[in-house]
């Protein structure tokens, strides 16, 4: 399964306030393994960040003036994601903005769903975690995942933390890649994308038990065994 782990930043919190999205971050997972292919841009909104969106992330009215716009990178983001499972921190608010992006973009693009499959980790985690706290750095505290270099929110930087918590969230393991960062305005070519195997360059190191820890566990099995509990025993 090819899935894309999703964040913008944008430059206040409605896009039917005039508000637009000023950075795109996307990472690419295949098998429940990061690829190390990646789409990401800032954009210029021709319009100003709100001081409080500013705050957030940082993203200043002056570094946007050079950035390209939405309806330059739009069909390098749609081919992007096209076909892939989306998972996005509390999607209706990213997806609310991508989709006013695509109607502003004057192409012909349907809405962002009508192209991929969402998962949306807010509401996953407020099913896990009735009643707690679930951002993603409540969630990044909670799964034991290391946010401390995230001073700021950033596309690629939450998109990374993300990956982790969302594997950790459904049982699975970080990615056997690490995380780089992207230059200011730089983005995977969508030609480029490539599907590796999740072990490839990888040498997967196996640790066999000991000896008094095989007695141990046979013990242990046994034990289980005697009060109807054990449902892998090698003596059935």
């Amino acid at each position: 399964m090819r899935q894309i782990i999703l964040d913008t930043e944008t430059t206040g919190l409605r896009p039917e306030e005039g508000h637009r999205v000023i950075e795109i971050g996307c990472m690419e997972m295949v098998s429940r393994r990061l690829t190390g292919n990646h789409f990401h841009y800032y954009l210029n909104p021709d319009r100003l960040v709100d001081a409080g969106a500013m705050a957030v992330h940082g993203i200043t009215n002056e570094f946007l003036l050079d950035k390209p716009r939405f309806n330059e990178i739009v069909e390098s983001f749609m081919q992007f994601i096209d076909g892939a499972e989306l998972i996005i921190h509390n999607a209706p608010f990213d997806l609310s903005f991508l989709n006013s992006e695509l109607v502003l973009s004057k192409k012909t693009y349907k809405p962002v769903n009508e192209y991929c499959g969402v998962i949306d980790t807010l509401a996953m985690a407020r099913k896990m975690h009735v009643g707690q706290r679930n951002s993603l750095d409540a969630l990044c505290k909670r799964y034991s995942v290391d946010n401390s270099k995230r001073d700021l929110h950033g596309a690629l930087i939450d998109c990374h933390l993300l990956a982790q918590v969302y594997l950790a969230m459904t049982g699975g393991q970080e990615s056997l890649f690490g995380f780089t960062e992207a230059n200011n305005n730089a983005s995977t070519k969508v030609d480029n994308i490539t599907h590796a195997s999740p072990i490839e360059n990888h040498q997967l190191v196996v640790l066999k038990a000991k000896p008094e820890e095989m007695s141990e566990h046979d013990s242990y099995l046994l034990a289980m065994k005697k009060k109807g509990k054990c449902l892998w025993s090698d003596e059935g």
